[in-house]
């Protein structure tokens, strides 16, 4: 894996400064410890940071086209690139290397901004086309890589991190409100908003061209609900077992050490399970508990480990590990508080001390609806279709409103927000289900000053336009969609990267593998979710290779016991970092009484909180 960084003065016929290409590449070293390379011609600068996977020898950056007219920083790995490298072959280009990288350079100059939706795989990239005076910038289908970019007064930046490109002093480092609004409903900040105001993401299965005249985007691929199959299950079964075994047997080819995350769940046991079948040799598998037992699944990935004959390693995380927040607030350049990024760090640490490459489960619960959410929200829109909203509002918002207020108990909290959802629309519902324990303090917590500044812009409206653009009108798909979207791109997919990339550690999904995720599209709900258990269909389909114990042992999530250290071991740091802060951004006296409330032990306001924090800890940083 690798980080790439440049600049392009599109509108002005300023050169490049070959200090601050050193000093944006600098910054994002840790992606790319390796190796680094820089270009610059006139107005145009391409730098790359690397971290050498395949062609070890020969992969250097920037790589370029025969007469070096046509120039690539490139970060990600293509799987089908010797495919796409026979193809550019037999069109007469001669390859110098056996890198994935300078086929992309060929595949452009045979079919220009069409060659992005021909790479399988997870890439950031961009490409200068000297002849066209152009730059093409393109990020993979479901967003496992980062790009970032900013269009400021005629110039254009671009890198795999936000601090690469704030080392311009030229960019203004103005927060965005609307994107404050959005993280403290979100936990994280959706593309294309960042936290500053003149730096965006790229969105995922998109593109940009930067021409002399501007900057113009482009979306390539979407993922279809619409076109569901009736299949025997046995005929599905079959299909994603062979699925799983080509996205797998795909990303294991490497030139350095590889390995595997093993929770112990489904997901991951399912890819751990399939590389020993492929490779015919024990696994290398990392793994992480703690010591609190109610939030450990370390027993059970060893003991799955075991069965079969993985060489395994994991670590016990304890409350003082979390010191490591701050290192988290800065690898991660924005605010982003989803308190996992804690144990996935940890387990990315692991693994990087026996591997340089990680397979992972990601992308099981939003192919097969394994999240819980996805059952009760099921449910609720099953109520929907038989009572209409003109008594379902009045009668079940007003049951919501008396409910009794034991947030620290699970089912009564589940009951009272059932009763919530289905007052509201299904969008509005599902959007509480996934989010509500912080959008609902959001407008309290933000202070006068930003509220006025958003001028009634609400953070749910993005969620809608998901939610509504979604091929389906079935309630599953539609959920599924909207987290594909929103969830496992801005927090999911950002967590694993930046934890991994903080220890220069690659990591691959082959449950997000693009067409394996079509595949599952077309396969009909009530084959994904059955009698209120996720995951039937893909249960069944690797019953052959995964023990019955992992199959049917209740699903945990990949989380810290935030409340209970919030109470406890980061009660200090904490209360520390709440308060100390001076500003017009929050409303303090919220602060202070969401904290309050919640060390007197009867209301959890843990997530909350940890985004405060989180938030804090970033100013801190880069403020």
């Amino acid at each position: 894996m690798c980080g790439i960084a440049g600049v392009y003065n599109y509108a002005k016929a300023q050169p490049v400064d070959s200090v601050l290409l050193k000093q944006m590449t600098d910054a994002i070293a840790h992606r790319g410890p390796d190796d680094d390379g820089f270009w610059i011609q006139g107005r145009v600068g391409l730098g790359h940071r690397r971290l050498s996977i395949i062609d070890v020898s020969g992969g250097h950056q920037p790589i370029f086209n025969e007469d070096g007219t046509v120039a690539i920083v490139f970060n990600g790995e293509i799987y089908n690139y010797l495919e796409l490298a026979r193809l550019v072959e037999a069109r007469g280009h001669q390859l110098k290397t056996r890198s994935d990288t300078e086929t992309i350079v060929h595949l452009y100059e045979e079919f220009g901004e069409a060659c992005v939706a021909m790479l399988r795989g997870m890439f950031a990239f961009a490409i200068w086309d000297g002849r066209n005076q152009t730059m093409l910038l393109a990020r993979d289908r479901l967003g496992k890589k980062p790009l970032y970019y900013a269009d400021f007064q005629g110039r254009f930046w671009f890198g795999s991190e936000v601090k690469s490109i704030i080392q311009d002093s030229a960019i203004p480092r103005e927060i965005d409100p609307q994107a404050l609004a959005d993280y403290f409903s979100f936990l994280a900040i959706p593309a294309p908003k960042s936290i500053f105001k003149h730096v965006r993401k790229l969105r995922p299965a998109h593109y940009l061209m930067v021409t002399p005249s501007g900057v113009r985007e482009q979306e390539y691929w979407d993922i279809d609900f619409s076109q569901t199959e009736i299949r025997s299950e046995e005929e599905w079964q079959e299909q994603l077992l062979d699925a799983l075994r080509e996205a797998v047997g795909i990303r294991l080819m490497s030139e350095v050490p590889l390995g595997a995350f093993l929770s112990g769940g489904v997901d991951s046991s399912s890819v751990v399970a399939m590389m020993t079948k492929i490779t015919n040799r024990p696994v290398v598998t990392a793994s992480i508990g703690f010591t609190s037992e109610e939030f450990s699944e370390a027993a059970a990935a060893k003991k799955f480990a075991e069965s079969v004959n993985a060489d395994h390693h994991e670590r016990i995380v304890s409350p003082d590990a979390v010191s490591v927040v701050e290192k988290l607030a800065y690898h991660y350049d924005e605010p982003f508080a989803d308190s996992s990024a804690v144990p996935t760090y940890y387990v990315s640490q692991v693994a990087r001390e026996f591997v340089t490459v990680a397979l992972s489960g990601d992308g099981g619960d939003e192919n097969f609806a394994g999240y819980r959410r996805y059952k009760f929200d099921v449910a609720e829109n099953r109520v929907r279709n038989v009572l209409p909203a003109s008594l379902r509002k009045p009668a079940f918002g007003a049951m919501a409103a008396v409910y009794p207020q034991l947030d620290w108990l699970p089912r009564p909290l589940r009951a009272k927000a059932t009763l919530r959802n289905l007052s509201l629309d299904p969008a509005e519902a599902y959007f509480q289900s996934v989010y509500g324990a912080v959008a609902r303090e959001r407008d309290g917590l933000l202070s006068a000053d930003v509220t006025t500044k958003l001028n009634g812009y609400n953070p749910f409206d993005l969620f809608r336009y998901y939610y509504d653009r979604a091929q389906t009108d079935d309630p599953l798909s539609r959920a599924q969609y909207v987290d594909m979207k929103t969830y496992l791109v801005d927090d999911i997919l950002t967590k694993v990267d930046r934890a991994s990339m903080a220890v220069s550690l690659e990591v691959r999904c082959p449950i997000l593998d693009h067409k394996f995720m079509e595949l599952a599209a077309r396969i009909p709900s009530d084959l994904k979710l059955r009698n209120g258990t996720g995951k039937h269909i893909f249960k069944q389909a690797i019953r052959k290779i995964v023990p019955e114990e992992v199959l049917t042992r209740p699903k945990m999530g990949f989380s810290i016991p935030l409340a209970e250290w919030l109470r406890g071991d980061l009660r200090e740091l904490a209360q520390s970092l709440l308060f100390e802060a001076k500003d017009d951004l929050l409303n303090q006296a919220s602060v202070k009484n969401l904290w309050e409330r919640h060390q007197s032990g009867t209301r959890d306001f843990g997530t909350p909180l940890w985004t405060i924090l989180m938030f804090r800890l970033w100013q801190q940083k880069f403020l």
